[in-house]
């Protein structure tokens, strides 16, 4: 059945008003990115000044920590998923999504159990939709997540990782259970066009000296630690976790703003394809249509002749 030119109108208005507003998302999240990569940027000294200071502790104290001690015979993992609360970003959670579920299928092979944690609207609606059970979960700030978020995030994973019969007077939360190790699934930022789903683990913590190397020349310094390293260690490696989420949730804002961005100019572009398309379409139906008329006036025309040249 051919489609009426009023109809191809109609259709092609609804895409232009939808392309009006693909329009402005793209140009939001492209605006957001530059804000969402200085974010990052800005967080980077803290974060690498952190990482030299809990290494220098770690090398030089000798002491071991509850949070850099390998568990004997790990039997339950954590996983910490970062997706977005908001759609529109394409393929974005279903990726990070799809990675976390590797994870977890390579734990379980390994004889584990996991609890999820989930951070962002969209993994707490896979994990509701198909009726899997969730430790803890937060939302509200996946493009623009802030400190005392991650703060909370990772007090409630060490608290997790801790909990067990060295530690009775730590009460877990509902939902959550004593954990062995703690891995954390979010989206690391490469470029505009590249966003990379990554997986790492989080606890028992992994001290990494800086990226660059110490040559044998150079003299190392000698720490002194007050009131003690203990203590010392206590206090910097729960914000050590803290911001290795932060940054993890900086990574994945600025990846969401990317993927949204990319997503939004696709469905521009389509929309300018379909506009065409009915354009097109319209022309051609109404050009039909006045053929069509013009046959019909040309028809009755000479069927009007030839009646009047056979009355005479």
């Amino acid at each position: 059945m051919a489609t009426s030119v009023r109809e191809l109108r109609a259709r092609t208005k609804s895409v232009t008003s939808m392309k009006k507003i693909t329009r402005a998302m793209e140009l939001i999240a492209a605006s957001r990115i530059i804000k969402a990569q200085q974010r990052a940027q800005a967080a980077a000294p803290y974060a690498r000044e952190l990482t030299r200071a809990v290494s220098a502790v770690a090398t030089y104290s000798n002491v071991e920590h509850a949070l850099t001690t390998e568990p004997e015979n790990p039997k339950r993992a954590a996983i910490l998923v970062i997706t977005s609360d908001r759609g529109l970003a394409g393929a974005y959670s279903s990726s990070v999504l799809r990675e976390a579920d590797r994870l977890a299928e390579k734990l379980r092979g390994e004889g584990k159990e996991v609890d999820s944690y989930i951070a962002g609207r969209k993994g707490q609606a896979y994990f509701r939709f198909r009726n899997r059970p969730v430790a803890a979960s937060w939302s509200g700030a996946s493009d623009q997540p802030t400190y005392d978020l991650a703060r909370e995030i990772g007090e409630a994973l060490i608290e997790a990782f801790l909990a067990g019969e060295d530690n009775p007077e730590i009460e877990l939360r509902d939902g959550a259970g004593e954990v062995d190790e703690v891995h954390v699934v979010y989206t690391r930022f490469r470029s505009m066009l590249t966003q990379e789903p990554t997986a790492t683990r989080l606890l028992p913590l992994e001290i990494v000296e800086g990226e660059a190397p110490v040559s044998k020349e150079e003299v190392l310094p000698l720490y002194e630690f007050e009131p003690s390293a203990a203590e010392v260690l206590d206090s910097l490696l729960p914000r050590y976790v803290q911001s290795r989420i932060y940054f993890a949730m900086l990574q994945a804002a600025a990846s969401e703003l990317a993927a949204r961005q990319r997503a939004m100019k696709a469905a521009t572009d389509n929309a300018d394809e379909l506009i065409k398309k009915y354009t097109r379409l319209a022309n051609q139906a109404r050009q039909a249509g006045i053929t069509q008329e013009i046959s019909e006036i040309v028809g009755g025309v000479n069927a009007l002749a030839d009646a009047t040249a056979g009355s005479e």
